[in-house]
């Protein structure tokens, strides 16, 4: 387990999974602290609950107010619940329902996941009087703002807190390199460039010295984070135009090929280590049929 303050008052506390393999430095909590009083941004999975609740003890955590979900990073939030009775959960009005009765969404997770959704475990429902989207409210002292952004996942929020901004996914994922970040976009099917352009301009303004994101770790900057990523997802979509009307695995090894000679932030993919490397391959084909699918709607 590995607490890291990134701010006064801000803290990451990292969940990273034995099982499957590559499963470090990619999932993790964000807390907001003040006393003994927090906010939780994306609690994680169940089976992390125990890395959570062990980070919420080093920081003297005695009591959540608010739990703050940027998306699905949500499968250990009712088991949270349970340990803290006066904490509210702020999420997208979409995501609501499959909080309160998570079945649907835990089989779905099963059959289009499998193994992986097996490592995360199930989702604990969580009680619907303690659930719902605000635009505003006071936590730990401080204003925070909700913001929907369906680019990512059509129940994906971000959220503004002061100077730090909680992009979720809406950024892309990161993995830190000691000669300069991987990144990658974060484009799942059903894809809509539209939506997630619509996402990365609504925000813009709303500033922060400090983005936050969903995977992984925190960058100075939140508008040259997001500006990046525009820059980075149309890098994307055209490589998948080019080779649309390729076939089979072909298609992915030939974007992939050219995004590693024109991108250079997707480039560093060689310098991952090789467990990580492994782990992003499977989180690669599932960003391509995203993007592959809106190019090929969009004709």
């Amino acid at each position: 387990m590995a607490t890291h303050r990134i701010a006064d008052g801000l803290f990451l506390v990292d969940l990273d999974l034995t099982e499957p393999e590559g499963f470090r430095r990619f999932l993790s909590a964000w807390v907001i602290l003040d006393g003994p009083a927090a906010v939780v941004v994306d609690p994680g999975p169940a089976a992390t609950l125990p890395a959570l609740l062990a980070g919420l003890d080093e920081l003297g955590v005695a009591r959540v107010e608010a739990v703050l979900l940027t998306h699905n990073h949500a499968g250990g939030t009712g088991l949270l619940l349970q340990r803290h009775p006066r904490a509210r959960v702020v999420c997208h009005s979409k995501a609501v329902p499959h909080l309160v009765d998570p079945s649907a969404l835990w089989e779905g997770s099963r059959k289009v996941l499998g193994s992986l959704a097996e490592a995360y475990g199930p989702i604990a429902p969580v009680p619907p009087e303690r659930v719902g989207f605000c635009p505003t409210l006071q936590a730990v002292g401080r204003e925070i703002a909700a913001f929907p952004t369906p680019g990512h996942a059509p129940h994906h929020l971000a959220f503004g807190v002061g100077a730090w901004f909680f992009a979720g996914e809406l950024g892309g994922v990161r993995y830190p390199l000691p000669a300069g970040d991987y990144w990658r976009p974060a484009t799942p099917p059903p894809f809509r460039h539209d939506v997630f352009q619509e996402s990365l301009d609504a925000v813009k303004g709303v500033g922060g010295d400090l983005c936050c994101l969903g995977h992984y770790g925190a960058m100075e900057g939140a508008e040259e984070v997001l500006a990046l990523a525009t820059e980075q997802l149309e890098l994307w979509i055209e490589a998948v135009r080019r080779h649309r009307r390729t076939s089979g695995d072909e298609f992915e090894g030939a974007v992939l090929a050219d995004l590693r000679a024109e991108d250079p932030r997707f480039g560093r993919f060689s310098d991952l280590p090789a467990d990580v490397r492994k782990r992003e391959r499977y989180f690669l084909s599932n960003t391509l049929k995203g993007l592959r699918g809106w190019v090929e709607k969009e004709g």
